[in-house]
């Protein structure tokens, strides 16, 4: 059995409670529910700070507990559940994902009944809609290709109707270049990272739909460094990562100011609890381990191209086993699933991004160069996702792999034509050398898929249909 010494670890650290929000002499509802979280954190550490002797595995992922949890849910789910009717692929994905992670794979008829299920979603016009017969829609669409790519066997592969996606793509795009969720739906930044997400991933010869889509993604940046849902708003952990991560997709992520996203998702972080909160003055949340922990690899390398020199060899910018702490001290529930802080029940919202945060603070990989961090047990570790899709890397890869083998395809119209839009990615001033135009910086990129016994490094250059590889246009880490 391994004893330690428990005061090397976050969480038992002894002046953790200095680290306490204080209102100062005028509070607040805001500051009231912050003391009050961070008194119900401090308890479950005090804990494990008084626990004598010791032992790894009083640190431990429950891992066959969260693996139940999560095959219940892929199969029975009560009548509670009804008002996520219209979130069914996100259910599938959030389950497959999570199981994913905690290396835990489905049979073949268990396989068969997912990819059964999602292709019943798919409509006719293009896109996946909510469930069954239901209105397409760019949020399940994402949540149903990641599923299918998270299964990657050919025939889940199989289930994506490529032409008619691209054509529901197309239908998609506003004349700024952002994407509308569904026909005559809302636009914002999540509608616009779901689309260029699944293009990339399904290898959609869309780009020149995209030719504004940088330009719309940057003014949503704030004054804070944080990206809004549409320009002029607040910025939030969930459409900071979108606005990125969409960035990054695109080969334009030399756009956004960098510099000033890094100050502001590091300070998200938490002094007392290690989690991070989703924006200024709010809470802790299990699920923003992921939303902002995620943001760090890609910082880490634009910053790290921009700059010629990588600030850390070892890790990313962030207090990685801090986070760790947390998850696994605060956010697992006894019964099953992870959840949001102290005093919350589960979910397969927050189990599936709680555990996709862990992945990414246990996992540093760049260039040549990754090394493990894994807090309590080994047994703790889970898998590696991507950064960029949040779906396992190797699964990314097999995805690449076989869509890199299928016919080009591009829309059959172009709903929304680049010459009519009102902005143009040129009217945004470029914070390094180098040039705005985005597209053709795409058009010269393509991806390099490694042979599976190759070191599985992180690489944000996608496809581009008939083109020749050039790696000295592309953004990359390494081959994807």
């Amino acid at each position: 059995m391994d004893h330690f010494d428990q005061s090397s670890l976050w969480c038992c650290r002894e002046d953790f409670s200095a680290d306490k929000s204080q209102h100062h002499g005028v509070p607040t509802v805001t500051s009231k529910e912050q003391m009050k979280v961070e008194e119900s954190i401090s308890a479950y550490y005090q804990f494990i700070y008084n626990k004598k002797p010791f032992k790894t595995e009083d640190l431990k992922l429950e891992r066959s507990r969260h693996v139940a949890y999560l095959r219940h849910g892929l199969k029975n789910l009560s009548k509670s559940f009804e008002f996520l009717d219209a979130s069914r692929p996100w259910l599938v994905y959030w389950c497959l994902h999570a199981l994913h992670l905690l290396e835990e794979s489905l049979d073949l008829d268990e396989q068969q009944s997912v990819i059964d299920f999602l292709a019943r979603c798919q409509c006719s016009d293009g896109g996946f809609g909510g469930g069954p017969g239901q209105l397409a829609h760019l949020a399940p669409t994402f949540a149903a290709v990641n599923a299918l790519v998270t299964i990657g066997t050919p025939a889940a592969f199989a289930v994506i109707n490529r032409q008619s996606l691209a054509d529901f793509l197309a239908r998609m795009v506003t004349a700024e270049g952002s994407f509308r969720m569904h026909e005559g739906g809302e636009v914002d930044i999540r509608g616009t990272y779901c689309a260029v997400s699944v293009a990339r991933l399904c290898r959609l010869a869309i780009h020149p739909l995209m030719s504004r889509t940088a330009s719309w993604i940057v003014h949503c940046q704030t004054y804070e460094g944080g990206f809004s849902g549409s320009p002029g708003l607040e910025a939030h952990g969930g459409y900071t990562f979108c606005g990125l991560a969409a960035l990054a997709l695109l080969d334009c992520q030399h756009l956004a100011d960098n510099n000033r996203l890094l100050r502001w998702v590091a300070s998200r972080q938490m002094r007392l609890s290690g989690g991070f909160q989703g924006r200024t003055n709010k809470l802790v949340d299990g699920c923003y381990s992921f939303w902002q922990g995620a943001l760090f690899p890609l910082l880490h390398h634009t910053l790290t191209s921009r700059d010629n020199h990588a600030d850390t060899d070892s890790c990313w910018l962030f207090h990685c086993e801090a986070l760790q702490n947390y998850l696994l001290v605060c956010c697992q529930h006894p019964s099953g699933g992870l959840i949001d802080k102290p005093g919350k029940s589960p979910d397969f919202y927050h189990t599936c991004y709680t555990l996709s945060g862990l992945s990414i603070a246990q996992h540093f990989c760049y260039g040549n160069t990754s090394k493990l961090s894994v807090v309590g047990h080994d047994a703790n570790e889970v898998a590696m996702t991507h950064p960029l899709y949040n779906v396992g890397m190797s699964a990314v890869h097999a995805a690449k792999s076989y869509f890199m083998q299928q016919p080009d395809v591009q829309p059959s119209v172009f709903s929304a034509s680049p010459s009519s839009a009102t902005h143009n990615a040129n009217q945004v001033p470029s914070r390094v050398n180098g040039t705005n135009n985005c597209n053709d910086r795409m058009d010269a990129s393509a991806d390099a898929v490694t042979e599976a016994s190759q070191r599985l490094h992180i690489s944000f250059a996608q496809a581009a249909p008939s083109v020749t590889p050039n790696s000295g246009c592309s953004l990359r880490q390494g081959p994807d």
